[in-house]
């Protein structure tokens, strides 16, 4: 595995006064490329063939200062970024890379840990924890914090209430094929039909959870763990839009039943909608927050280091609100749109995006020569 202390000496062969920000062209690429921009900071976006065009061409960097995107690399697929010419070509540009979503979806979590010899603002080694299926993962975390998250049923045998089945898709093993149950029954029924038509395989059914389904308000928390101030900063709170759910549940009751006996429920990440919270549960979030923090701190350490988000449910349970956690992002969550909720506005006067949190404290590490500690 690739040591801290070997980024570190990485970093020491950096020109710091020509540092470049690099994304994978995707997921929250732009909107860390925009604060980077807005900072001074020189911008790479690796791309995939035939989908590179939203940052070689529609963002790319103009002559008159519009755009975000200075640079591009184009690769058959992204994987081929731990090729050594890559990293070779990206150390050349004292690259630090900013991780997102797609680095689980589309690396190997071993070549991510073990072969990619470019500092990673973050923690590297948490990514995976993101998985359900390996030990002291985010469940573990949760529970070690004390924040709710939803019964996990391991026996399908065992279902007693309204359950959310995850398992991964056959085709698109990074997209998850969720089905609703109430009992034993109800399960082995939806889950043979799926099985029936190739949409999820009998393995997958067998590492998939099986989740208490929490009824409530679902919203995301943002976060921001700065470790050169020791502090917490709230960046936004969004919810979800995902298809084909959000359309099936503007029909109404009698015709969502006609729709679903042709089509299934799908929750495929479609976009996010920035959504305000009520004042009175700011410090609940930031309780929430600061506890998850000290966990991976003990257990993970440095801990977390800049980006994440808790993201679920508000539930009211006996006469109080309670925020139920059914995911947690150890990175960048896919919420450009918390620079339009007004939390960090209070903090900072105006509202920022994460890629311009993430930009303003590289900046402030260059500046104090404390970017060793930003990076693993």
């Amino acid at each position: 595995m690739i040591k801290r202390t070997d980024i570190q000496k990485l970093i020491d062969s950096y020109d710091t006064t020509n540092i470049s920000i690099g994304v994978l062209g995707g997921h929250s690429g732009l909107d860390v490329c925009r604060g980077a921009k807005k900072h001074g900071l020189h911008t790479i976006a690796v791309c995939q063939k035939d989908r590179e065009k939203t940052y070689t061409q529609y963002y790319k960097t103009r002559t008159d200062g519009r755009g975000c995107i200075d640079e591009t690399i184009v690769l058959n697929k992204f994987a081929d970024i731990i090729k050594p010419e890559i990293q070779d070509k990206l150390r050349k540009k004292n690259t630090i890379f900013i991780h997102n979503r797609y680095f689980w979806v589309y690396f190997d979590f071993n070549d991510i840990e073990n072969s990619f010899n470019i500092p990673i603002y973050g923690t590297r080694g948490m990514l995976k924890l993101e998985e359900r299926d390996v030990p002291k993962n985010q469940y573990y975390l949760l529970e070690k914090a004390g924040i709710r998250y939803p019964k996990i049923i391991k026996n399908p045998q065992d279902i007693d209430r309204l359950v959310i089945v995850k398992v991964n898709e056959a085709i698109r093993g990074y997209e998850r094929a969720f089905f609703y149950a109430t009992n034993p029954r109800d399960y082995e029924q939806k889950a043979q039909e799926l099985l029936t038509k190739n949409i999820v395989t009998k393995e997958a059914l067998k590492k998939a959870v099986i989740e208490e389904y929490i009824v409530g308000a679902q919203i995301n928390f943002n976060y921001f763990y700065s470790i050169l101030n020791h502090e917490l900063e709230l960046m936004g709170t969004d919810t979800r839009r995902q298809t084909n759910l959000d359309g099936l549940i503007r029909l109404p009751a009698n015709e969502q039943l006609e729709v679903l006996k042709y089509l299934k429920p799908k929750i495929i990440e479609t976009g996010h909608i920035a959504a305000t919270t009520k004042e009175s549960i700011i410090e609940k979030i930031f309780l929430l927050g600061e506890r998850f923090v000290k966990t991976t701190q003990k257990e993970y350490p440095p801990g977390i280091i800049g980006p994440f988000a808790l993201q679920g449910a508000i539930a009211a349970d006996q006469g109080h609100e309670e925020m139920v956690v059914f995911d947690v992002s150890m990175r960048i969550p896919g919420s450009p749109l918390t620079r339009f909720t007004p939390h960090t506005g209070y903090l900072y006067g105006d509202s920022i995006s994460y890629g311009e949190r993430i930009a303003m404290e590289l900046k402030s590490a260059i500046k104090t020569d404390r970017l060793k500690e930003l990076v693993t």
